[in-house]
């Protein structure tokens, strides 16, 4: 799938998540649509279940919940969300039909050992879905700042490319950062007004 990089209306849905461990029973996603030249042009929300296993089919329903056919990429601010409600990339990737980025910040070895520790009874399922999901691989950004991505229906050619279009500064492209913004203020609203 070719994505039109340097096409200056490409819109990308960044979505992200926002929960207190040991407090929320719900994580709030938030997806925000933003075009290249940094103009915001949509939100979507929804819930997730913090531990469970929901997250795949919400993130596909904000999608869908946005009627839209002018979303060119759709970016993730992780696999593993809500304390350890894993995404499947792959289902999400099939199901929308758009090239998927997901993204994170930090170097990790794995999250199978918490998997095991956390949920006996449905680890395996778990492992299975994040191992699917296949390992992540370092991107320098022109900001000089290194994450890490999966990408899928996308070279990483043209995941690099995008990526340095929506990142100003810093490590987080600015649809994953304003998702993320509006996901903690939703989430702080939340739990102040309960």
């Amino acid at each position: 799938m070719t994505v039109r990089i340097h096409k200056k209306g490409i819109r990308a849905l960044g979505i992200s998540e926002s929960f207190t461990k040991n407090v929320s029973k719900a994580s709030i996603l938030a997806g925000v649509v933003m075009r290249a030249d940094m103009i915001v042009d949509g939100f979507t929300f929804s819930r997730t279940e913090v531990g469970g296993m929901d997250a795949t089919q919400n993130i596909i329903q904000m999608y869908d919940a946005l009627d839209r056919q002018d979303i060119n990429i759709l970016l993730l601010n992780g696999c593993v969300i809500s304390w350890y409600n894993v995404v499947d990339l792959n289902h999400v990737a099939d199901t929308t039909e758009l090239p998927l980025i997901c993204v994170t910040y930090n170097d990790s070895t794995g999250l199978e050992a918490y998997f095991k520790e956390n949920f006996p009874n449905d680890c395996q399922h778990r492992i299975e879905v994040y191992k699917k999901n296949g390992s992540r691989k370092p991107l320098k950004l022109h900001t000089g700042h290194t994450i890490y991505v999966r990408f899928l229906n996308i070279s990483e050619e043209e995941t690099s490319k995008l990526l340095n279009k929506f990142t100003l500064h810093g490590t987080i492209p600015e649809p994953l950062r304003i998702a993320r913004l509006l996901a903690r203020s939703l989430m702080r609203s939340s739990t102040t007004t309960s």
